[in-house]
């Protein structure tokens, strides 16, 4: 009995966080009208909230975590650290990523246009609260940074392909292009003889 009125209280919770984050979403979309779309998910692919017309919200959802594991290894591989935000631009607009609390990532969608700072600015702040809104705790103030993006379920070793993480998506699993490299002809190391007047 104790243990279904705790469950019902918590999808009580859930829903109210849920309806939070919703609301953020567009009062974040009010302010910034070149933003197309915006998304809140779970580092495993779970859609949380989402205000984005036209776009496959749980297909979009699992292909960010997808791509996340990538740059998470691409990350760590090259030393920079574990990944808090990603900035895609693509032929007609942008795609932004940025880490919300602990287990929270925030996607937003954006016309070619957009003023890329506003973008981060508005991004990190609406990140920053629904982080807030999830963890269940004010994001400290002396906090170095947004938390990073690290999907909870995943690892460099154990991560799905994005044919896995998106059913149906063609082309998923596309070889890296090559890589093309110019030779730059040797330097010499003689010095010039130097100019007299007579």
């Amino acid at each position: 009995m104790i243990r279904a009125l705790r469950q019902r209280a918590g999808r009580k919770q859930s829903l109210a966080v849920e309806a939070e984050v919703r609301a953020e979403l567009r009062r974040l979309r009010s302010r910034m009208f070149q933003l197309t779309g915006a998304l809140a998910t779970s580092a495993d692919g779970a859609v949380l909230a989402e205000d984005a017309p036209g776009v496959a919200a749980e297909e979009a959802a699992a292909l960010t975590t997808t791509v996340l594991a990538a740059v998470l290894r691409l990350a760590e591989g090259t030393g920079r650290g574990a990944p808090r935000e990603l900035v895609v631009r693509g032929g007609s607009g942008y795609l932004a990523t940025y880490a919300a609390g602990r287990s929270t990532v925030l996607t937003l969608l954006a016309e070619d246009g957009v003023n890329l700072g506003r973008l981060h600015l508005e991004g990190r702040r609406c990140a920053a609260r629904i982080g807030e809104l999830v963890d269940g705790q004010p994001a400290h103030p002396a906090d170095p940074g947004p938390p990073a993006l690290e999907p909870a379920p995943l690892s460099p070793t154990a991560a799905p392909t994005a044919a896995t993480a998106a059913p149906g998506a063609a082309g998923a699993t596309a070889p890296a292009a090559p890589v093309t490299t110019r030779a730059l002809p040797p330097r010499t190391t003689e010095a010039s003889a130097p100019t007299t007047h007579s």
